[in-house]
């Protein structure tokens, strides 16, 4: 099975949407434990059956020798006709990914579904910080513990540091009762990372 999420070695300090959709990266992660995200055959629970026909749909359109592949340079308007918006250089990070060759690479339709999942990932980090807050609260009370979150955080998955922790828990202005509400806490986080 192939992780989605890794921890850039030298991630953009200028780009806003990279800051967030790293720090969604470590929070998911560190939630979710590290496990194991996406493989083809589990990829498809991430989008409905219309958008896969959808997907399937304009894939063809590129297939021009009809082998189940496209162009690796197609795959920015590939992308962009399915409402995603990468930049040329999220584009060339996808396929250096998957090691495909931008000039002569081509891209089956499993690998556009996962390249598809990882881009909307990276588009919408509050969603996935979201969703990954309330897989923590198992009680489902719209929130955890700034402890407990920490504990997640400084031990599973990509780990945070105690001071990368504390900057995301004073960005989220946790208050006194030390609970850290899900969606206040992804829209603060997201929100700073916009801001930089």
């Amino acid at each position: 099975m192939e992780q989605i999420y890794s921890r850039p070695e030298s991630p953009p300090a200028h780009t806003t949407k990279a800051d967030s959709a790293i720090k969604a990266q470590f929070i998911v992660l560190a939630l979710k434990r590290g496990e194991s995200v996406i493989s083809f055959s589990a990829g498809a629970k991430f989008f409905t059956q219309d958008q896969i026909h959808e997907y399937k749909e304009c894939f063809s359109l590129y297939d021009h020798q009809r082998r189940g592949k496209i162009e690796a340079q197609q795959l920015i308007t590939v992308m962009r006709c399915l409402g995603s918006n990468p930049t040329p250089a999220e584009v060339q990070r996808h396929l250096l990914s998957h090691s495909i060759d931008r000039a002569g690479g081509e891209i089956d339709f499993s690998t556009l579904l996962t390249i598809m999942h990882r881009q909307f990932q990276q588009e919408a980090p509050q969603a996935e910080i979201t969703e990954a807050l309330r897989m923590a609260d198992k009680e489902q009370k719209g929130f955890i513990l700034a402890s407990e979150l920490r504990s997640k955080l400084t031990s599973q998955g990509e780990k945070l540091t105690d001071r990368e922790v504390d900057e995301l828990l004073k960005e989220a202005g946790v208050g006194t009762d030390g609970r850290v509400h899900c969606e206040q806490f992804a829209k603060a986080v997201t929100r700073s990372s916009a801001r930089r």
